[in-house]
């Protein structure tokens, strides 16, 4: 292994090792009340180390989205591979795909639906915002090609299949949010796998002929 390979790899290890850290502190404090000096304790770091890796606390935020967006995008196209599946499973896969998303990591899909609509993006480095909205924009296209691959074939209702991928992303974070907000006020009421049951399944009936 040459000098320059082994200072990469170090670098993308003490990398990970303060998006560990950081994913640590934001579950533990929430974004607001999380510092960069905090995650810093966390990873045994100086503080100025952090700032040679993330330019400031909302990169460092961004940049958890990453590894979820690859993983919906890999989830995504395992449903697309399948061909001659009929509709109604089709769109059970989705869903299935959607909640192992979820479960994946939980706090840092529904910290991502958050970053998507707010200020935080305008804060972000350009080759960030760059790989966070090509991996956003392409899962949306995986899942528009899901429908339009049978949409030839007259097996769903005639809408335009990038709508339709709107319709069931909107869907699946929507009823996420909504059961993670009433999950807050009583931990013990957890039917987010449920909820999403019932939502695609009057989303199949609607859609399918």
């Amino acid at each position: 292994m040459g000098i320059q390979e082994r200072k990469q790899r170090e670098r993308e290890r003490r990398r990970q090792q303060i998006i560990v850290a950081a994913k640590r502190v934001f579950s533990e404090k929430g974004y607001s009340k999380a510092t960069m000096e905090d995650i810093a304790r966390e990873a045994e770091l100086s503080p100025g180390t952090l700032y040679l890796y993330f330019k400031n606390k909302d990169e460092l935020y961004a940049s958890l989205s990453l590894r979820i967006l690859q993983y919906l995008n890999i989830r995504l196209e395992d449903v697309k591979r399948e061909k001659d599946v009929e509709p109604r499973k089709k769109i059970a896969a989705i869903k299935e795909a959607l909640f192992d998303v979820y479960q994946f990591d939980p706090m840092i899909l529904i910290n991502m639906f958050h970053l998507q609509s707010s200020e935080t993006l305008k804060n972000l480095s350009s080759p960030l915002l760059e790989n966070i909205t090509e991996l956003s924009r392409n899962s949306l296209t995986i899942l528009a090609a899901i429908f339009k691959d049978e949409t030839g074939q007259d097996r769903y209702a005639s809408h335009h299949p990038t709508a339709i991928a709107d319709i069931v992303w909107s869907l699946f974070t929507g009823v996420v949010l909504w059961e993670e907000s009433k999950r807050m006020i009583d931990n013990e009421k957890d039917f987010l796998k449920q909820t999403l049951d019932v939502a695609f399944e009057i989303f199949s009936r609607g859609i399918t002929r």
